[in-house]
């Protein structure tokens, strides 16, 4: 049986200060990384970015998120990688992961601008990005979350081939 994960979400700031912030998702993650551990679910925090999608997002920067997951400190406890987030907020993806993949338990694709399909109409490449998180020997999950323009198979298609390096 393959590993199971479910996703969490840090919150808004609703003009709390980041470190305020960081130290109540640390103490909620740490109330329940325990039950993860014994039942081997990884629970991943969401980065997403508040610049065009979730305004006012707690865990928008990936610098963040590392703080949080050093605090918690858990193999079952791990950030969700969206590169279409992170480009937004961050730009530099295939860096930042490198430099932070033990804190990374799953990715999702999407185009930027627009969170449409993964292909030659965006900004990112693709093929580099996989190579780059296949490199830093992940042998977790990616999932395809965006939104197509035309036929939603042919899309995730295309993306299943892009991304197989």
């Amino acid at each position: 049986m393959q590993p199971q994960s479910s996703a969490s979400f840090s919150g808004n700031r609703r003009g709390m200060p980041d470190e305020e912030g960081a130290e109540n998702c640390a103490l909620f993650l740490n109330k329940v990384k325990a039950r993860a551990e014994d039942k081997g679910v990884t629970l991943v925090l969401e980065l997403l970015n508040s610049k065009v999608d979730h305004k006012d997002y707690m865990c928008d920067h990936t610098s963040w998120g590392v703080e949080v997951m050093k605090r918690v400190n858990s193999p079952r406890v791990k950030l969700l990688y969206d590169v279409y987030h992170m480009q937004i907020m961050e730009g530099d993806v295939i860096r930042t992961i490198k430099a932070n993949i033990q804190y990374i338990g799953h990715f999702h694709t999407g185009g930027n601008p627009g969170r449409n399909e993964i292909d030659d109409t965006q900004e990112l490449y693709y093929p580099a990005i996989m190579r780059a998180i296949a490199d830093s020997g992940y042998t977790g999950y990616v999932a395809h979350e965006f939104v197509p323009k035309r036929d939603p198979l042919v899309s995730l298609r295309e993306a299943v081939l892009l991304c197989d390096v």
